[in-house]
């Protein structure tokens, strides 16, 4: 059983943009729709339904607009590898003004935390500032953070180049097949996790959000995560430097996925960055102290 799904309210509005090359991105929207705006970019794995319950609480409280993205190849986004993380900015563009959205803020969750500093690098007069949580560090080029997982992706890379697309169908194929137990599986991916993220995954709001963006965003495709993955191991298209936007970056002390220590060499790098540190967490809610 999925506990708890019938208590996760459906987004204000969700729907599909017409971006570059015919295809389509697909969006789901939280609070005022005239409110001030902040796209959210999921995490690897993840949908455009991947924003916590708190936030979309707060956004109908202060009437702001929160927009969650399907990136190519999950949802109805269709699916389609980008040459590297900035070419994304260009279909970012066309949904912004899809939306009539003139000024937004990004933040990016995780996997999700690239393709926000992409958006502060290429559309400043449009992007106002950035937040990442748990964000990916590059893994070539003079910005590479050494070490964590991320490391076995640049040496499958060539394999994952080549067997994206099938790995992708068996994925969704096999995330159909164990839906029934989607809440079990959960459960024992959290008893592998630091005290701050096993704490959260346990409550019953959380675990709902999580579920329900991930089943609803595995519908139809799962080609995102690989996506993502192939492009993980590329040159991010432009430079950490090149974000002169004010970045705030939340980074658990505990997260054994990504390491802490890439968040603070990413940190140390962009011209206006804080750091902030979540403490017996991977990427948890905010929370303790903060350096730059």
């Amino acid at each position: 059983m999925i506990p708890a799904m019938t208590d996760v309210k459906r987004p204000a509005l969700e729907g599909t943009v017409a971006v570059r090359g015919e295809r389509r991105l697909s969006f789901a929207e939280y609070g005022s729709p005239r409110g001030d705006a902040l796209i959210w970019m999921h995490g690897t794995p993840g949908a455009r339904r991947q924003i916590p319950l708190e936030a979309r609480a707060q956004a109908e409280a202060h009437g702001l607009r929160i927009v969650g993205i399907d990136r190519p190849g999950i949802g109805s986004s269709t699916p389609h590898l980008y040459d590297d993380i900035l070419d994304w900015t260009g279909d970012l563009e066309l949904l912004l003004d899809a939306l009539a959205i003139d000024t937004t803020r990004v933040v990016g969750l995780s996997g999700g935390g690239p393709y926000a500093l992409a958006a502060g690098a290429a559309l400043p007069d449009r992007v106002l500032g950035v937040g990442v949580l748990g964000g990916v560090a590059p893994t070539v080029g003079p910005d590479a953070a050494e070490g964590g997982i991320i490391q076995l992706a640049v040496r499958l890379a060539p394999l994952l180049r080549a067997t994206r697309v099938p790995l992708g169908i068996a994925l969704t194929n096999a995330i159909r097949l164990v839906r029934p137990l989607a809440g079990s599986g959960l459960d024992l991916y959290a008893a592998f996790q630091p005290s701050g993220d096993k704490n959260l995954l346990s409550r019953p709001e959380f675990k709902a959000m999580f579920l329900d963006d991930l089943l609803n965003g595995a519908r139809f495709q799962t080609l995102a995560p690989l996506s993502d993955l192939v492009l993980f191991t590329r040159d991010w298209g432009f430079a950490l430097r090149d974000v002169t936007v004010p970045v705030r970056w939340w980074h658990g002390d505990a997260d054994h996925i990504i390491p802490f220590s890439h968040g603070e060499h990413v940190v140390a790098r962009l011209p206006d960055a804080r750091l902030s540190v979540i403490a017996s967490a991977a990427s948890a809610s905010p929370r303790r102290s903060s350096r730059r």
